[in-house]
């Protein structure tokens, strides 16, 4: 599936090393639960990025989900305006590791790439 094809059907993607670290850390969580992102107001360049997991009952008619082999990405879709098309990716680096997310809709970016602006 080429990513412009996979993107029509996913707004928010996920490379290989991402899903796994978050079905690493899903799995330490002992339950079955779904990544909710989204952003809100704040950080250094006006909105920050937020990330974390929550429970599958929390779903609601005004969330898109995204499945990735059974993982459950969901984002309200206030939020999926600004980041329709981002891709979150992880790193195990010493330096500069985490999770990283690089945002199309974005005009400017944070130094730690935490916040962003449109």
């Amino acid at each position: 599936m080429t990513q412009a094809t996979e993107l029509q059907q996913r707004g928010i993607l996920l490379s290989e090393s991402a899903l796994r670290q978050v079905k690493s850390l899903q799995g330490k969580q002992g339950q079955d639960l779904c990544l909710r992102v989204g952003v809100r107001q704040g950080g250094c360049s006006g909105m920050s990025y937020m990330m974390d997991f929550e429970d599958t009952s929390k779903i609601t008619a005004q969330d898109d989900v995204f499945d990735y082999d059974g993982f459950k990405i969901v984002c309200d879709r206030k939020s999926l305006l600004y980041l329709y098309g981002l891709m979150l990716d992880y790193s195990d680096a010493m330096i500069g590791g985490g999770f990283q997310f690089t945002n199309p809709n974005a005009s400017q970016t944070c130094g730690c790439g935490k916040s962003f602006g449109v």
